[in-house]
């Protein structure tokens, strides 16, 4: 009788080893597989080339969230901007939302291979395409042509993006007139912080 309940505790005790060790052998797979994950996580995300290398960051001045007025005596609010950079700071998005209830979006991106800006942009009605870099005073300069759907045709256009000394940027925009063959404001704009 005696023999026998020793022989079930020492059953108990073996039992109970069996699950602690299975626990044990758990935990450490657990561990290596998990280090195992993020060791090929950072093996197959390397730094993205679009951060650290000149020209990709030309137009960073102009991300943030911004108020925009029209840059005259009256300052009237026109609308709203949101800059924002993605994809291993290789994309620059603009989403913006005008207070007449309007909007549009661009994408905005450095070619390396090619040392240009590009942006594209799109709202109900037209698009436009142009490509440009920094001038001497640092102000990003683009060039390219704005295309109306309504009317169907495609006209030279320019944007030009200035900082200025209190963090704002003006935004100017032309398009060439083909009868008087010059160039005219299509619209200039304060872009200050929103805080």
């Amino acid at each position: 009788m005696q023999a026998t309940a020793v022989s079930a505790r020492e059953r108990k005790v073996h039992v109970k080893g069996e699950i602690m060790n299975r626990v044990s052998w758990a935990a450490a797979l657990a561990a290596v597989t998990m280090s195992f994950s993020a060791s090929a996580q950072n093996a197959s995300t390397p730094p993205s080339p679009c951060t650290g290398e000149a020209g990709f960051s030309d137009f960073d001045f102009w991300v943030g969230e911004w108020a925009v007025y029209t840059n005259d005596d009256d300052r009237n609010l026109v609308g709203h901007n949101s800059i924002t950079k993605h994809h291993g700071d290789c994309l620059i998005k603009e989403s913006w939302q005008s207070e007449t209830g309007g909007g549009g979006f661009s994408i905005n991106y450095y070619n390396s291979v090619r040392k240009e800006w590009r942006q594209v942009w799109v709202a109900n009605g037209y698009s436009i395409d142009y490509t440009g870099g920094l001038n001497d005073d640092g102000a990003m300069v683009l060039e390219g042509a704005i295309y109306s759907y309504v009317q169907d045709v495609e006209t030279p256009f320019r944007g030009t993006w200035s900082p200025q000394d209190d963090g704002s940027v003006i935004q100017h925009f032309d398009v060439f007139d083909p009868e008087s063959q010059q160039w005219t404001v299509w619209f200039e704009g304060l872009y200050v912080r929103r805080h």
